[in-house]
């Protein structure tokens, strides 16, 4: 890893714009979704509601 903090491990389409980014820290993933000047950003979370982590994380 080279110290990067964030990375998008998954991205999909081009005008509109859906991205997991994991937290290279916790492991703890993200859903960033755009479309033209509206965007938005959550944490996955496990049917239990905790945020999800990444099943190919390693500290």
């Amino acid at each position: 890893m080279d110290n990067k903090r964030f990375e998008t491990i998954y991205s999909q389409g081009k005008i509109e714009n859906f991205k997991i980014i994991r937290d290279n820290e916790t492991g703890v993933m993200y859903m960033f979704h755009y479309a033209g000047p509206v965007s938005g950003l959550t944490v996955m979370v496990d049917p239990d509601g905790k945020p999800l982590i990444d099943k190919d994380f390693k500290k």
